[in-house]
């Protein structure tokens, strides 16, 4: 197999193209995309194989994925805006904005509890079905109504879907926007970023096609095998809400490659989005980035202090995540560059943050979904990791093209001395 890898990086960063290069080996038919930004400067914008493997159409410079729970970190920028402009408050309850959500006994349960997965509607109890899910008011009426799974406070378990319905609709009670408009307002138009929370028809074509790797559907199988008959798996309600997704969130025609789902507004795991669209996004969170700071420092530290960690309700394989108010933050689950860092990963290995110390605005993005043992943004992480320990200082910073390559081991920009 070969891949040829396009773009450009600037000085110091070349050998993250050969470390994006290698995520390649051995997956045929793989397509993705990585930009990373520093001080507010892109720094690595490159892309490489195939965004349709059914056609064999290849990935380009504007081709834009779903980018799954990635979008979870975007609807947690918005929470935090609202709290940075004094209009929502993590501490407060939820019924303050919602008042049907006091419903089954949950009039305690705080925004910080439907942020921070401790709300105990991880997943529906009523089978959904993608004609539900596409509807808002279905949805978050449902969600408003339903009794929890178990105490509010008492526990957490990934809300891997629901998050975004909880979470985005006392975003709309906020602003009075739905969370595609209040996102395109404050965030996408202000940064020309190629993002959308509920895909426009017109921009379906750049779209790329997600398959399930071996890796996730194997895990998905082994999953299905170790479950009891008769008893409800909450975790995997969680991702397929009933009847309205596979387990895998995908298959040719399904899932996420639905168009309808693509086009619906749901903020847990439907944005769809370029790499350099979530780099500059996730830039403007730390420093200023073509023009646009969306979250001053006090924000920023208020949003990251840990609310949930540690074993969840339902179980599950160690290692576990750790999330502040919405955002993941670093855990051996997931380490991005340090402790400084905070942002979400996606199903299939999307992975998208930034990072306080260094100024960083970091996206990987793939249509070739894998699980378990994936390293390609870990290793691609590491890498720059060990580029910013020896480069310094921040300094200005100016991109090269990558020199054209046959094979998974190209040869990018010299690094500069």
């Amino acid at each position: 197999m070969s891949v040829r890898v396009e773009g450009s990086t600037a000085p110091g960063f070349a050998s993250l193209a050969d470390v994006f290069s290698a995520a390649f080996t051995g997956r045929d038919g793989m397509g993705a995309a990585l930009c990373v930004r520093v001080g507010g400067e892109t720094v690595a914008d490159l892309w490489a194989g195939t965004a349709d493997a059914r056609d064999r159409s290849p990935w380009k410079e504007d081709t834009t994925s779903v980018v799954f729970s990635c979008t979870k970190g975007l609807t947690s920028i918005l929470a935090a805006r609202l709290v940075q402009e004094g209009l929502l408050d993590y501490q407060a309850p939820v019924v303050a904005h919602w008042p049907e959500f006091a419903a089954a006994g949950k009039e305690g349960i705080t925004v910080a509890d439907l942020l921070a997965h401790r709300s105990g509607l991880s997943a529906p109890r009523a089978l959904l079905s993608v004609e539900d899910v596409i509807d808002w008011d279905v949805v978050t009426g449902l969600l408003a109504a339903q009794e929890p799974l178990w105490n509010p406070g008492e526990g957490h378990a990934y809300h891997a879907l629901t998050h975004g319905w909880l979470a985005g609709e006392v975003i709309r009670r906020v602003t009075g926007r739905t969370v595609g408009q209040y996102f395109d307002q404050l965030i996408a138009t202000p940064l020309h970023a190629d993002a959308w929370i509920g895909l426009p028809h017109s921009e379906r074509h750049r779209v790329a096609h997600l398959r399930v790797g071996a890796s996730l559907a194997d895990l998905v199988a082994r999953q299905a095998a170790a479950r009891p008959a008769g008893e409800i798996d909450w975790s995997d309600r969680a991702i397929t809400l009933g009847n309205a997704f596979p387990s895998t969130l995908v298959d040719d025609g399904r899932g996420f490659n639905d168009p309808r789902i693509q086009a619906a507004e749901l903020p847990g795991a439907g944005c769809v989005a370029s790499a350099r669209a979530l780099a500059a996004i996730w830039s403007s969170t730390v420093v200023e980035t073509d023009g646009v700071r969306l979250l001053d420092a006090a924000t920023v530290a208020d949003a990251v202090r840990p609310q949930t960690e540690g074993d969840p309700v339902f179980g599950g394989q160690p290692p576990f995540p750790r999330w502040g108010m919405g955002f993941q933050l670093p855990s051996l689950a997931r380490e991005y560059l340090g402790p400084a860092s905070f942002g979400h990963d996606g199903a299939g290995g999307q992975v998208a943050f930034a990072d306080v110390t260094h100024q960083v605005g970091f996206a990987f993005l793939t249509n070739l979904m894998e699980a378990g043992a994936d390293h390609r943004a870990t290793s691609i992480t590491d890498e720059l990791r060990r580029i910013l320990r020896r480069s310094g200082p921040l300094k200005t910073v100016r991109s090269q093209p990558v020199p054209p390559s046959g094979s998974t081991s190209c040869t990018a920009v010299p690094v500069s001395p």
